[in-house]
């Protein structure tokens, strides 16, 4: 059971996340903050220290987000590049087409935000897009190992195109709200995945 502690700080996280992704980081005050969450800044200052610890706090929970949505039905694929496909989907027409965040993704507007700017920040994004590359050329080697894939492929530039499309898709679409940027990188992903497999 939450306590009144709890739901404040969850509070504060969920207002700061949706000040983050429209505003931007450096863009949003305290007093911002304090406003949207409807506290007195004792208040706030009970629950953190600085506008940098929030930051960090948000990350967290919009990592967490992030992943129930992508991974959503994932663990019961056996076949990997369906797996993979699972992913992009999920990627794509449900968190980036879902409009999870009123200003785009949290992580992607994050990383170009904080770059230059602050690299502990930054670097703790980029960890997690290097992670999600690990996870996704991992699941290619494993087709490779299962004879799926066509001869001569190299897994960590796949990989690496596989998640820069899907980033690269973010912020066009943030910019013009247009469902034909996530739903005409989905049918060309689609596309290339199916390129990747060996002929029967």
């Amino acid at each position: 059971m939450s306590t009144k502690g709890d739901l404040t700080r969850h509070n504060i996280i969920a207002k700061s996340m949706q000040l983050f992704s429209v505003k931007g980081y450096f863009n949003t005050s305290i007093a911002d903050i304090i406003e949207a969450a409807g506290l007195t800044k004792g208040g706030l200052y009970g629950h953190f220290r600085n506008k940098e610890e929030i930051w960090y706090a948000v990350y967290e929970e919009c990592s967490k987000i992030w992943r129930k949505v992508v991974f959503n039905g994932v663990r019961d694929i056996p076949d990997p590049l369906a797996r993979i496909a699972r992913v992009m989907e999920n990627n794509l027409k449900d968190y980036l087409g879902g409009g999870v965040f009123e200003g785009g993704c949290f992580l992607i507007n994050s990383l170009v935000d904080l770059a230059g700017q602050s690299s502990a920040m930054s670097n703790q994004v980029l960890q997690g897009f290097t992670s999600f590359c690990a996870l996704i050329h991992k699941w290619l080697a494993e087709a490779d190992q299962q004879g799926l894939l066509r001869e001569g492929l190299n897994l960590q530039e796949v990989a690496n195109f596989l998640v820069i499309s899907l980033n690269g898709a973010a912020p066009l679409y943030a910019a013009t709200k247009d469902p034909a940027i996530w739903q005409q990188t989905r049918s060309q992903l689609h596309y290339y995945l199916q390129t990747l497999k060996k002929e029967a």
